[in-house]
């Protein structure tokens, strides 16, 4: 029943800091909300209450228990929306153009890759060198874990010291063309509010942060900087769910949160109100063998239910026939197929499982690969309202001039330059007032069109659809599906205030699909839920089914290489475990595919993952099914404003920060 007594202790705390210390499935969302409530209801002015969670769909299901009047002047949303709501409010002060543009991580990545061709680094002579997805992922490592670019290169990228000078340049010249174009990444997002930090204190009483063990350093040392004493910080976390180290996220900020605010009060929320004690045995034990846990026990009224199983397989095939198997059985059981859910380490673990679903008529969706934002159509368009937004960002000019019939790199490079989109003019303005009669045309009239009507981002979308639509089908298969998805994105453009804005909605908060653009399906849908574990954080399903829990798989094998590694990837099953309200099964594999081409077996061979201790499987049923490879079906084949003083700590300060940590 809510709240429980330690529920209401962290919803009635005053004065100090406060931690909340919450298990998997304590209700800690609930008790969040909850505070924010309570704050309310003693005169906290909703202006003064800041809520940063990892989501934005997490701060809308705890604010819509307030009033709408109260709720929509609550500051609530992720790290990186509220930090650039301030940053558009104070850009000037830090030295920034208000009118910056914000790079997803794939619009980060395409630029680092234009960066890298011009320095002579993509000419497939001398050395291989990393690629723009690698130097991507180095950068973000360094500015997020402030590590030095040597050691972040000699503790996670390895492979890339010899090209550690290369590496460095690129990063350099990626940092100056960022500013050169008002362009701004996730990371300088952190960065960037962390320099204006000091100031934004002043605007809060309160701050509350969900999913704590999430956080990376900056991250830390925002909520620090709110507020230094720690009075009227509240944080929730649970460090047996931190599994995002490879965003940097760690979890030594909420196992140091104490001895940074001394005087801290500690709330344990360990009654778990999702699974049955079964299933609970299975978690505490495999919490029991992970090292540095801050400890806690979790604990449930819901005693008796199934005991979770252990199932054995050959391979593969046999793994994804006896998952289907189960599947069904548990629906003719009454468990709808959207009641359960298949979790895995990686997405392609799921590929043989996904031929075998689509051959027994088995529904599903599936989260953890190609979001909607990464498709390619999609970008396209978010390209042409970038450069109506920004007409200095060269990346969308790139790849709008490119959608032009007959227009290749080379062509759109030269007018890029003809255009002066690097010397700070106006490119639009100069792209529009050229002698018309060439391919140029049909693109030059939509966006003169737009900049013309000013008439919001729906009428934008609509004028840019004329031009990218025949664009769209002649460049992609499936052009009807990616219409669908465009005339979506067209809806959403239509509800936005400003282009801004949905530009910013789009890159910080991306809708996963075109579902979630569209909004529930029919009440007689039903469908399988195929996820990544990662992704499958924060939900509940009432039957969960892992896959290939096998050393070398879960955990991964690249893993293995550090106690730190292995203890996330302890965690990572953790989190699996207690996605489950009814019932678990775990599967294992003795033969798994590998690799579609190699000169030697392309299947491995491997034990039971070493979180399924003796000790943990005390706690479960073990169903044997390695009598042997059964004959293969053959429908699975080998499936590969502004305003205010100016603050010193601006866009020059993160600038040298960075600079300095390069080398």
């Amino acid at each position: 029943m809510f709240p429980t007594p330690s529920q209401r202790s962290a919803i009635d705390h005053r004065g100090g800091p406060l931690l909340v210390l919450a298990g998997a499935g304590t209700g800690k969302t609930a008790t969040l909300a909850a505070r924010v409530e309570s704050l309310l209801d003693r005169g906290t002015a909703p202006e003064r209450v800041c809520l940063l969670t990892f989501s934005r769909r997490a701060a809308a299901e705890m604010l819509r228990r307030l009033e709408p009047s109260v709720a929509g002047r609550v500051w609530g949303g992720t790290f990186h929306s509220v930090g650039h709501r301030l940053l558009r409010m104070h850009a000037r002060r830090i030295g920034l153009d208000p009118a910056f543009t914000v790079l997803d991580e794939g619009d980060a990545t395409e630029l680092m890759g234009m960066v890298r061709h011009e320095l002579g680094f993509s000419t497939g002579e001398g050395r291989r060198f990393p690629r723009a997805e690698t130097l991507a992922k180095i950068a973000s490592r360094v500015a997020n874990s402030h590590e030095p670019l040597t050691a972040v290169i000699a503790d996670s990228f390895p492979w890339v010291i010899d090209e550690t000078d290369g590496v460095r340049d690129v990063l350099r010249a990626y940092l100056v063309r960022k500013r050169e174009q008002a362009l701004v990444d996730f990371d300088d997002i952190l960065l960037l509010w962390r320099a204006l930090a000091p100031m934004c204190g002043e605007l809060f009483d309160h701050v509350l942060v969900d999913e704590y063990q999430d956080t990376n350093r900056v991250q830390g040392d925002i909520v620090a900087q709110l507020r230094p004493d720690g009075c009227g910080l509240a944080v929730v976390g649970d460090d047996a769910q931190a599994i995002y180290s490879f965003r940097s996220a760690t979890p030594d900020n909420i196992r140091g949160f104490s001895a940074r605010f001394p005087g801290t009060t500690v709330v344990r929320l360990e009654d778990n109100h999702r699974s049955t004690a079964p299933i609970l045995a299975v978690a505490n034990t495999v919490l029991d063998e992970a090292t540095d846990a801050m400890p806690k026990h979790l604990r449930t009224a819901r005693e008796g239910g199934r005991r979770p199983l252990l199932r054995r397989t050959f391979d593969d095939a046999a793994q994804a026939a006896a998952v289907c198997n189960s599947v069904l059985a548990h629906r003719e059981d009454g468990v709808d197929l959207h009641d359960q859910v298949v979790l895995f380490r990686a997405s392609h673990h799921a590929d043989v499982l996904e031929v075998e679903l689509h051959h027994r008529n088995i529904p599903y969706v599936k989260y953890g690969g190609l979001r909607f934002l990464e498709a390619a159509h999609v970008r396209d368009l978010i390209a042409l309202l970038r450069i109506l937004d920004n007409p200095r960002d060269e990346l969308a000019w790139f790849r709008a001039l490119r959608l032009v019939e007959g227009v290749g790199q080379s062509r759109a490079s030269k007018m890029i330059e003809r255009l002066g989109v690097r010397s700070g003019g106006d490119a639009l303005d100069a792209f529009v007032s050229l002698d018309g009669g060439d391919a140029f045309d049909a693109l030059r009239d939509a966006l003169a069109d737009c900049r013309a009507a000013a008439a919001g981002p729906g009428a934008d979308v609509d004028r840019l659809r004329a031009f990218l639509d025949p664009a769209v089908a002649r460049r992609y298969e499936r052009a009807a599906a990616r219409l669908a998805d465009l005339d979506a994105l067209a809806s959403v453009a239509r509800r936005a205030p400003n282009r801004a804005a949905l530009l910013a909605d789009l890159t910080l908060d991306p809708p996963v699909s075109t579902s979630d653009l569209a909004g529930p399906g029919a009440v007689d849908e039903d469908w399988l839920v195929l996820s990544t574990v990662h992704s499958a954080k924060g939900g509940e399903w009432r039957v969960v089914h892992v896959l290939h829990v096998s050393d070398g798989l879960f955990p991964a094998d690249l893993a293995a290489g550090s106690a730190a590694s292995l203890e996330e990837e302890r965690r990572l099953f953790y989190v699996a475990v207690t996605r489950a309200r009814d019932a678990l099964e775990v599967n294992a594999t003795m033969r798994y595919y590998l690799r579609p081409k190699t000169y030697g077996d392309a299947h491995g061979y491997g034990q039971l993952s070493r979180f399924l201790s003796p000790s943990v499987r005390a706690h479960m049923d073990e169903l044997d099914e390695l009598s042997g490879p059964a004959p293969r079906p053959a429908h699975l084949g080998t499936v590969g404003a502004d305003g205010g003083a100016l603050v010193p700590d601006g866009v020059a300060a993160v600038d040298d920060l960075l600079t300095s940590l390069l080398g």
